[in-house]
């Protein structure tokens, strides 16, 4: 179940748009064409075809068309205005570079950019778009182990899913309770996309070093395994001293290399950690209990916040402030309903790291239960709250209406697995990669599958 014959090669989703505009730099084939493609294109639905257009060439095709370079390594192509960071609060627009072929698909009337690439390649450039490519060896190399490992596991959870009957479904709701959680099965035409909804991938925009080409060298076919299957790893940029357990943030499954984990040495003294005592849970959320990913140390930030990201300075606790008018817009927006005023904001459920699972929202004209964890971080924000692991005070009450709340929130990110921050202070002193990868996905070892 493991065993792999040879590296895969993975379909990449890049962008979806009316208008492609994209660069062929070097020599391009066309399946069943001898002629070789290179320059400036533009590519749209026309008569209902895929139409390529470069000076007076024209290219047309029902489905799709793929581009496929004669060398690899020699040739690349640009698409423009690929949007990064979509829905959070760095979402921009980007020219990016890509090895690889190219497949335009068509979707209704719409073309699907999609890049065609092996893993190992798609790695390199993960490893340096997730964070910086001047981060230590140690922990590109668990960076490469954890992000193999869970594109990995989602191919081969796809092709599960293909086999059952049933269809999948992350969302059950009723009048009172919406719970929704967000993974890669949306993905239908490319095996991952290339945003933070995945695994960002920004192709050869960034700049890998040299480190982050060793890191995936060294760490070739490398997966987390447990009991014969590729753990379905996960990371985010800090945990906030607790990891969160695998399923009260996505679907219910329980992954044993997947619990709640201490991101230390050993427990916090004077922190009870049973979060389902609010009074726990608020002193932890509000208070500075030590922590690998607990560090203010620029140079270690530096090497895992890369440009846009370092815009956060505040991750590890936080605090930010709304208005009456301010939240029940944002909450109406978002959610699409009317709940009048907010007059409370009630936790209902939180999980191992005090992220919150289940947040019931009350207002004059509705109330609503919600969750999962990016649920709530979606409906409170225009973007989305670094966190869910919240505590909400209201403040100046009139008429049993709040007119400003305030939320101290914990961490960057849904928690679960490594804790990139945490891994990289970890690197820093001296541990290897294996020691970061098995210090959080306890039960798990390392397995090469090819």
């Amino acid at each position: 179940m493991l065993a792999f014959r040879k590296e895969p090669m993975i379909n990449v989703g890049i962008l979806t748009a009316k208008q492609i505009n994209f660069d062929l730099y070097g020599d391009f084939r066309i399946t069943g064409e001898t002629k070789l493609y290179s320059g400036i294109f533009v590519a749209e639905i026309v008569n209902n075809k895929i139409t390529c257009i470069r000076g007076d060439d024209i290219l047309e095709a029902e489905k799709q068309i793929i581009f496929k370079p004669d060398d690899i390594d020699l040739e690349s192509f640009l698409i423009k205005d690929v949007t990064i960071g979509k829905k959070f609060h760095w979402q921009r627009k980007e020219k990016q570079r890509f090895q690889g072929s190219l497949k335009l698909l068509k979707d209704g009337n719409k073309i699907v950019v999609i890049n065609i690439i092996p893993v190992e390649k798609y790695l390199t450039s993960v490893i340096s778009s997730e964070m910086s490519a001047k981060s230590s060896l140690q922990m590109l190399k668990s960076l490469a182990v954890v992000s193999r490992s869970w594109l990995l596991a989602q191919i081969d959870k796809s092709k599960s899913l293909k086999k059952q009957s049933e269809s999948y479904s992350s969302e059950s709701s009723t009048d009172e309770e919406l719970i929704k959680w967000y993974d890669r099965e949306e993905h239908e035409l490319f095996d991952v996309c290339a945003d933070d909804h995945c695994q960002r991938y920004q192709g050869i925009t960034k700049i890998s070093t040299r480190a982050a080409r060793q890191a995936v060298e060294e760490t070739f076919g490398l997966v987390l395994a447990f009991k014969d299957k590729i753990c379905d790893t996960r990371f985010s940029k800090c945990c906030g001293g607790l990891t969160e357990a695998f399923h009260n943030t996505w679907e219910p499954v329980i992954h044993p290399y997947l619990n709640s984990v201490v991101d230390y040495k050993y427990e916090p003294e004077a922190y009870n950690l049973d979060f389902s005592n609010e009074k726990n849970a608020q002193k932890w959320i509000k208070g500075n209990p030590p922590a690998y990913c607990n560090t203010k140390d620029e140079r270690i930030i530096s090497q895992i916040l890369i440009d846009y990201d370092q815009e956060t300075r505040d991750y590890y606790r936080w605090r930010i402030e709304y208005t009456q008018a301010e939240i029940a817009n944002i909450i109406s927006k978002k959610s699409g309903m009317n709940f009048g005023d907010i007059i409370d904001l009630i936790p209902v459920e939180r999980g191992n790291s005090a992220r919150l699972i289940k947040l019931k929202i009350v207002g004059t004209q509705k109330e609503l239960t919600v969750g999962k964890e990016l649920e709530i971080r979606r409906l409170l924000s225009l973007t989305h709250l670094y966190s869910s692991a919240i505590f909400i005070e209201k403040q100046r009450i009139d008429n049993n209406i709040p007119e400003k709340f305030v939320i101290y929130g914990a961490g960057w990110g849904h928690g679960v697995g490594l804790c990139q921050i945490g891994a990289a202070v970890m690197a820093e002193n001296g541990h290897l990669f294996d020691e970061i990868l098995l210090h959080y996905f306890r039960n798990a070892e390392l397995k090469r599958i090819y």
